[in-house]
């Protein structure tokens, strides 16, 4: 079965932050503080899934409060951050919203992800991701951490589920 197969059958899409989300590159103030940028298309995509139903789940390493304020504001409420056990928060996840491992996309860019994207559905990463990640995806986006891996995978499953575009809804 081919990915865009699988993109039908998922219930739940699971993302790291930094280096899907991200480029990679943290800014790094004189105060200590840690800058990211975020892709627009992305968000737009997060939060139009979002409002079709389609749930979706943060686990990230990393900390900060722009980035949990700005899931916040797409919509998304299960931001899980400064997460030290991605493996233990992806289970409860399951648990919780009573899914199993087939039912599940997770995009993920580095060795952390690893062991969680053995177990999944669908595993995908950018374009830029390590190459052991690179080795366990069923799909690899074109576009880089940062620059539309997330808006390329969201908008293939909005559209195979028939859900991306329908221009009756759009009020000019």
């Amino acid at each position: 079965m081919n990915y865009k197969e699988k993109l039908k059958e998922i219930q739940l899409f699971c993302f790291d932050v930094d280096g899907v989300f991200t480029d990679n590159i943290v800014y790094l103030t004189a105060d200590g503080d840690q800058m990211r940028t975020a892709n627009v298309k992305d968000g737009y995509a997060v939060q139009l899934a979002v409002k079709k139903g389609v749930q979706i789940a943060i686990i990230s390493g990393g900390n900060s409060h722009p980035v949990r304020k700005r899931f916040e504001m797409l919509g998304v409420t299960e931001v899980h951050l400064g997460s030290s056990d991605k493996w233990r928060i992806y289970q409860d996840l399951l648990a919780r919203m009573n899914i199993s491992n087939d039912q599940v996309c997770y995009v993920g860019d580095d060795i952390p992800d690893f062991p969680i994207m053995k177990q999944v559905g669908l595993a995908v990463c950018p374009a830029d991701a390590a190459p052991e990640i690179k080795h366990v995806a069923h799909y690899v986006s074109p576009f880089l951490g940062g620059k539309g891996c997330v808006r390329d995978i969201l908008e293939q499953a909005l559209k195979v589920k028939g859900l991306w575009f329908d221009e009756e809804s759009m009020h000019w």
